[in-house]
């Protein structure tokens, strides 16, 4: 079997074992509020959900960058021989620096965020800052498994980390335990269970030899670690302002204050999606950064091709069901008095797939050292959602959103399908 068509397989195979992992933890992550909701009244359970929308927007913006920084030089410095002696100091100092920046944040807002945010709960402020820290460690080692290609571990990690989250309400439920806090603190001890992973995928490190060798200020210095993580960081930041800076904006108009609720439940279409597609960038960033390093521009463009032509398909296989069967869907999954109109949510769902073809084109943009560039992308049109949701060029907010979503994610897939054209800034394989 030729190089090129290893790294094929591997891919495919990480992706598969990926999408099993993530599709399994969602499930599980789903079963955690639904007994969290049969243990706490209503009000205590809204102020769990609360909690975990805060703890996965915090994580996902700040730590994420490394996973992405370490997945991709591991996966590049093994495609050129290097099988050890990774940089670890570069992505440990910044991935400390992000943990350190939002530990003193939180300390100084600390008022305001367990008075107004969440109700003068302690526990509950105390919970976000220990989950927070704890998955500094989680999302590293995310990004040294993704790296190795060890996609068993990687999705055995975040499996643990549910089931680990899902017994604290077990334990309120059956007794063992009670209150919210009890809930709550699943979210904080879970990524700390997780790392039981790691010791095993060490050991199957191999051995250093002396055949390559390249010193850790070659590999990765600070100054283009951090470049590459706060470029990240942004899209991270951009990404969850697509997602949310609809619901935000049409609670800060709307005269009618169920209308967040409405673009909530519309965007609905594509969060799920894209939390699936995370198991395929997971394992499609290394691949990629493999094929950079010594495949040539052939092989990785047919990758881009393959997995762009396999959204293509999705986004219009859901699209077409949205037309067919959307507005008796949402009125039977959301108890709601709103009816969704059919072609704003076929327009939900196809920006979802411009969505997913720009989260491919970002990947390959990563591979290839583009990551400034492709975050000015993903600025540009995180921004202009922003200002046309604040505009009132259609009265309805609800059509305002879906409008504005297809427009900015096609933006963004256009802006990002012209930073794919450029020549890769890498440096040539050794």
């Amino acid at each position: 079997m030729s190089t090129a068509s290893k790294e094929r397989s591997g891919y495919g195979a990480g992706a598969k074992l990926l999408a099993i992992g993530i599709a399994s933890t969602g499930l599980v992550t789903f079963a955690y509020f639904s007994v969290a909701s049969y243990a706490l009244n209503d009000v205590d359970y809204k102020a769990i959900s609360l909690l975990w929308s805060v703890l996965f927007v915090i994580v996902s913006v700040i730590y994420r960058p490394i996973e992405q920084l370490l997945s991709r030089t591991i996966a590049d410095r093994r495609a050129r021989g290097f099988e050890t002696g990774h940089p670890l100091r570069t992505p440990m100092t910044i991935q400390a620096a992000f943990a350190l920046t939002f530990l003193v944040v939180a300390l100084i807002f600390k008022d305001p965020i367990e008075n107004d945010l969440f109700d003068g709960s302690s526990a509950l402020y105390w919970v976000l800052v220990i989950a927070v820290l704890a998955y500094a460690a989680s999302y590293f080692a995310r990004g040294w498994l993704a790296g190795h290609q060890w996609f068993a571990f990687y999705g055995g990690l975040v499996f643990i980390e549910a089931n680990a989250r899902l017994l604290f309400a077990v334990a309120v439920v059956i007794g063992i335990a009670e209150g919210q806090s009890v809930v709550a603190m699943g979210m904080a001890a879970a990524p700390f269970v997780s790392l039981v992973v790691v010791p095993l995928a060490f050991s199957r490190r191999p051995k250093a030899t002396a055949s390559k060798t390249e010193t850790d200020e070659e590999a990765l210095g600070l100054a283009r670690g951090g470049r590459f993580a706060i470029a990240v960081l942004v899209i991270m930041a951009s990404e969850q302002t697509l997602l949310n800076a609809g619901v935000i904006t049409a609670d800060l108009t709307a005269t009618d204050a169920a209308v967040a609720g409405y673009v909530f439940n519309a965007l609905m279409i594509t969060r799920a999606p894209l939390q699936l597609f995370q198991a395929i960038q997971g394992a499609l960033l290394p691949h990629l950064a493999g094929l950079e390093a010594k495949a040539g521009r052939a092989e990785f463009e047919k990758a881009i091709r393959q997995t762009i032509l396999a959204i293509a398909g999705f986004a219009l296989a859901v699209a077409l069901g949205l037309l067919i069967v959307g507005p008796f869907a949402m009125d039977l999954l959301f108890e709601d008095d709103k009816h969704f109109a059919r072609l704003g949510l076929v327009a939900v769902a196809i920006g979802m797939g411009f969505h997913l073809a720009a989260g491919t084109l970002n990947q390959a943009a990563l591979a290839r050292d583009h990551a400034g560039t492709a975050a000015a992308a993903w600025l540009i049109s995180a921004a202009a959602f922003v200002i046309w949701m604040l505009l009132d060029v259609i009265d309805d907010e609800l059509t305002r959103a879906e409008v504005g979503y297809l427009g900015a994610a096609s933006l963004l897939c256009a802006l990002l399908g012209v930073v794919y054209r450029r020549p890769s800034a890498s440096p040539p394989a050794a």
